[in-house]
């Protein structure tokens, strides 16, 4: 996923930029809403990370300005602004998520995902990788044209490491994503769902696991 951080903190925005590198996302920062302006008018991004109080163009500006510029990224607002009033009047202006300061970085990647799975509205989201193709509307699995009968788990879980496009899954993301947060992090589950899926994707091995850092494919 390409991802815009819209966030006047550079510190912070550096911060998140390289988590999300790390996480397998593309992330660039705009440092201002002008800024912020000048590159989504320049490049298609998947999702923007929008503070609400940033110099030049204020965010709420901006998000109205991108939804009624029909602009196809998702956008989550990022704000220290948490109160519930503040949530109402953030999503009024077409944000798609809303987020508040302080955060949980897994949290923040979660929703992220969250995001991106969505696409584009109403249109669907295919995902290839190394032979894998996973149709998320139809929730159909093959491998070289192999049918995958999977659980609703084992699709969930190959859904998220093909959306890292080859970046690391954390089993702490895959809880999050996978189990919304609800196996507790000693728990075997992620591991054993991994097992099942590795299994019925079949030779050669495709899930590579990083000790102690999560799984790609």
């Amino acid at each position: 996923m390409r991802v815009l951080i819209v966030e006047d903190e550079e510190d912070l925005a550096e911060m998140i930029a390289d988590g999300l590198r790390a996480d397998g996302m593309t992330p660039d920062i705009a440092l201002d809403g002008a800024r912020a302006l000048e590159m989504t008018a320049a490049a298609d991004y998947d999702i923007l990370v929008l503070d609400r109080d940033i110099p030049m163009i204020h965010g709420d500006a901006l998000c109205r300005s991108l939804n009624i510029a029909g602009y196809p990224a998702r956008i989550l607002m990022l704000t220290a602004a948490g109160a519930l009033e503040d949530i109402v009047e953030g999503l009024g202006h077409g944000a798609d998520d809303y987020l508040a300061k302080p955060f949980s970085y897994l949290e923040l990647v979660a929703r992220l995902r969250a995001l991106g799975r969505r696409g584009v509205a109403g249109t669907p989201v295919v995902f290839e990788r190394r032979g894998v193709r996973l149709d998320t509307v139809r929730r159909l699995a093959e491998r070289d044209g192999r049918l995958l009968r999977l659980t609703a788990k084992e699709l969930a879980v190959l859904e998220a490491l093909l959306a890292a496009d080859g970046g690391l899954v954390s089993t702490a993301d895959l809880i999050d994503i996978v189990w919304d947060g609800e196996v507790d992090p000693s728990s075997t589950v992620p591991k054993v769902t991994i097992h099942q899926l590795r299994r019925k994707l079949g030779d050669p091995p495709l899930i590579e696991t990083s000790q102690g850092l999560g799984y790609r494919i």
